[in-house]
């Protein structure tokens, strides 16, 4: 164990600083928030090498800004809480859906923040507080404070939320399509934890991070998207309290290296949407097409190409031949097709 308090340096409406959040706390590792506010961006910026948040700044002074490099660093640093498994199926399926809840629930993220104007208001509010006022978004504002974030969720919705829906195809025009998508993959997430505390069973793992990220950070915060959870509200209440809460000594990941039966047909969602999102999106990208199309059921729409999907895909791959992931659940299913597939980025 490395002695210290680590810095959390973010934003509190960003699913990936809440992600990393997330595994401080279930690991249990003393750590303090520093909110990037406008004043200290600059100075963060320079230290860091980049705009993006989150960064952890360790005891030891390291600055680290990938959620993707810092999972396995605090997993190593603080092993005897571990939140990867050792077993091969498990660890393998850890790292494909972390990659999975990554990339694929900021399309809804985005669109239900910044698709709808009260959507926007609240959310505005929330941004200002931490970006003008340096401030936590549940403090009370001053009437002074309240005028300086008034009308910042326009601000951000031009300089930044239209445009970031834009990219992932999913602007104000596919609603339908996102809140119908966003209810089937809710519905199978539901069908799983009736029956399990974490996405691997009893402990969690570093994908339960990269999921409990955009719940705490927009869809159990903003009012848009937590009406479209209807019932199921205090069901991932709960999934994030017990992430929250921390790891008990008492759980283990599943024996003799099993997978919930219920992963089953999440794996066949992500296959049929994430991978074939991502798959198009990486190849329009070699093809050096800044657009692509495509139609997953609910009708077509056009996003960016990213060429960053496809170094995620070679993370996963590199991990999954690291695991010597061969068991017939991982092959038979075709969950690793996608990432042990030649490279299309070039082609």
């Amino acid at each position: 164990m490395y002695r210290g308090t680590y810095t959390l340096i973010g934003q509190e409406m960003s699913m990936f600083t809440r992600k990393l959040e997330a595994q401080l706390r279930y690991q249990q590792i003393p750590y303090q928030w520093e909110i990037k506010s406008q004043e200290k961006t600059e100075s963060i910026n320079s230290r860091v090498g980049t705009n993006f948040i989150p960064v952890l700044k360790t005891p030891d002074g390291w600055m680290i800004n990938d959620t993707i490099s810092i999972g396995p660093f605090l997993h190593d640093r603080f092993n005897g809480c571990p939140v990867i498994p050792d077993s091969s199926s498990q660890r393998g399926i850890c790292f494909i859906l972390e990659d999975f809840f990554n990339h694929w629930y900021p399309r809804h993220a985005l669109h239900s923040r910044w698709c709808y104007p009260e959507n926007v208001i609240v959310t505005g509010r929330r941004f200002g507080t931490n970006i003008l006022l340096s401030k936590h978004i549940d403090v009370e504002l001053t009437d002074d404070e309240e005028a300086r974030v008034e009308g910042f969720g326009e601000v951000m919705l031009n300089t930044f939320g239209a445009a970031a829906c834009e990219v992932q195809g999913a602007g104000p025009d596919k609603s339908d399509a996102i809140k119908a998508d966003f209810a089937r993959l809710l519905n199978l997430l539901v069908a799983h934890f009736k029956d399990n505390n974490f996405l691997l069973g009893e402990r969690a793992c570093l994908a339960d991070f990269a999921l409990v990220g955009p719940f705490a950070a927009h869809f159990l915060l903003d009012p848009e998207p937590k009406t479209w959870l209807g019932e199921h509200l205090p069901l991932f209440e709960d999934y994030v309290a017990r992430v929250w809460s921390g790891a008990r000594s008492d759980t283990r990941w599943l024996d003799n290296d099993q997978l919930p039966k219920s992963l089953s047909p999440i794996f066949d969602y992500i296959i049929k949407n994430y991978h074939a999102f991502a798959g198009a999106s990486i190849a329009a990208a070699g093809r050096g097409e800044k657009f692509f199309e495509l139609d997953l059921g609910d009708g077509p729409f056009v996003a960016r190409s990213m060429k960053r999907l496809e170094k995620a895909r070679t993370h996963v791959q590199d991990e999954l031949i690291r695991a010597n992931c061969n068991s017939a659940i991982m092959t038979d299913s075709g969950i690793m097709s996608f990432y042990m597939a030649e490279s299309t980025l070039n082609k």
